[in-house]
């Protein structure tokens, strides 16, 4: 693929010239893409922006934010030479853009934790290159002036905790509309209209205008997406395009690990002890109504799968209960078939994997249905219901809700998880499967000293 914009050479060249390793994303560089390096960099660079918001979620510090973006950002984009991570930036971060450019809620997203990861990411040595390259808005401050208002800029450098610079070189003027997030938090000193910002300070300003840029551009890039590229792409870039943003990025769960698997007779343990709430809810239908709806089944079929029920043991099992409701006849002719397809012995021997918690929260179930997210498609009344009854009360229940609340599916999850493992999971909840896979480990690990004693 080419991306086509108003820079010649390569990425990293845009970057240079003006003398950061920051780049700003004003438009995309005109480079060869390989189709694979496509998706690959749009990938690792859709692990740092999860990750950012897992944290931001979590509610952790600033200095712990900050490390781990750092750690994120090695591991996923760095590459042998500095040209190529460059360049891997530069391409990853306008792949994205038409990946998240697509809703309201995309766009969203995407430009909440693109903007905090320029804030971590950004070099203060770097600052005049950068407001340069935004054409701020900014006046130095001349001593005469510096000397007028140093004791105003010394109670407010005191009142953010900091000492006041000693140089007026440190400091310069901005309209204050300029600077909204110093504003609120009164930490600038404002004259006449104009805020005194110090050096320090700057970043404030930087993501201000970054922010605002990448916000037009992703309305922009819909546009674009909508009227043209959509539909000459529909044979290439779309199929990836649409399927990124709901992209599983971790362990592949089509493959039980040993400690997964479950035989027929050890469902109904396991669905007590280690079944995610989506999973649980099923299988309690299941039980109760002895048939799934379509969606219902291929959730709940495709998790068994992969903690591993063979298929003669799930053919058994979904027969056990459909044939109460549509006899085994009907169940042999019109849904067997299915059951195997999902295992890959018939139709086109695909191997089905297990859908994600992306997958699943992003589907949307109709009147009967019970497939999809609980902490999503329930109403608060069903949800802490359905929540008490797997044993999570009090101020954990209550931390589950507000999480759900706003719209944190996965941590609301993994907060339930934690209340009732009593164990932490810092990676997250990010499948049912590695809420199975982790909840057998836990249980097993709490079994063992009883077991040597």
């Amino acid at each position: 693929m080419e991306f086509v914009g108003s820079h010649r050479g390569s990425a990293a060249e845009d970057a240079t010239a003006f003398t950061v390793t920051l780049p700003v994303y004003r438009s995309a560089p005109s480079l060869e893409v390989r189709l694979e390096d496509f998706e690959l960099f749009a990938i690792d660079r859709l692990r740092v922006l999860k990750g950012i918001s897992d944290g931001l979620s979590r509610g952790k510090k600033p200095e712990e934010m900050k490390k781990m973006v750092n750690d994120l950002w090695r591991v996923n984009m760095r590459t042998t030479q500095a040209a190529d991570s460059l360049d891997k930036d530069i391409i990853s971060h306008f792949v994205l853009r038409l990946v998240y450019c697509r809703t309201e809620d995309l766009r969203k997203w995407f430009l909440s934790m693109e903007t905090a990861l320029f804030r971590y990411r950004f070099r203060l040595e770097n600052y005049r290159a950068l407001m340069a390259e935004f054409n701020l808005p900014n006046k130095p401050l001349s001593s005469t002036e510096y000397e007028a208002v140093k004791d105003k800029l010394a109670q407010v450098m005191r009142s953010i905790g900091r000492s006041l610079p000693d140089a007026n070189s440190m400091f310069f003027q901005v309209p204050f509309e300029e600077v909204p997030e110093l504003v609120a938090g009164r930490r600038v000193f404002i004259l006449k209209g104009q805020a005194f910002v110090a050096m320090s300070q700057v970043v404030s300003l930087v993501v201000t205008h970054f922010r605002s840029h990448l916000s037009k551009a992703l309305v922009l890039t819909n546009r674009k997406w909508t009227a043209s590229i959509k539909e000459q792409e529909k044979g290439r870039l779309t199929p990836i395009v649409e399927a990124l943003s709901s992209s599983y990025l971790g362990p592949d769960y089509s493959e039980p690990k040993n400690v997964d698997e479950i035989s027929l007779k050890d469902i109904d343990q396991a669905a007590r002890s280690s079944f995610p709430l989506c999973m649980r809810h099923l299988y309690e239908k299941l039980r109760e109504d002895h048939h799934l709806k379509h969606g219902g089944r291929m959730q709940l079929g495709l998790f068994l799968k992969g903690v591993g029920l063979k298929l003669d043991d799930a053919l058994a099992f979904w027969r056990a209960e459909f044939s109460q409701k549509v006899g085994s006849e009907r169940f042999d002719k019109e849904y067997s078939y299915s059951i195997r397809h999902n295992y890959g012995k018939e139709g086109k021997r695909t191997d089905y994997t297990p859908y994600s918690c992306q997958k699943i929260i992003l589907s949307n179930p109709s009147t009967g249905d019970h497939h999809g997210c609980p902490f999503r498609h329930f109403s608060e009344e069903n949800l802490r219901a359905a929540l008490g009854r797997m044993g999570v009360s009090g101020r954990p229940l209550d931390e589950v809700m507000d999480k759900a609340r706003n719209k944190h599916y996965q941590l609301a999850c993994t907060l339930t998880f934690e209340a009732i493992h009593g164990v932490s999971c810092d990676t997250g909840v990010n499948h049912p499967n590695q809420y199975f896979s982790e909840s057998q480990k836990a249980w097993k690990s709490k079994m063992q000293p009883t077991l040597q004693g």
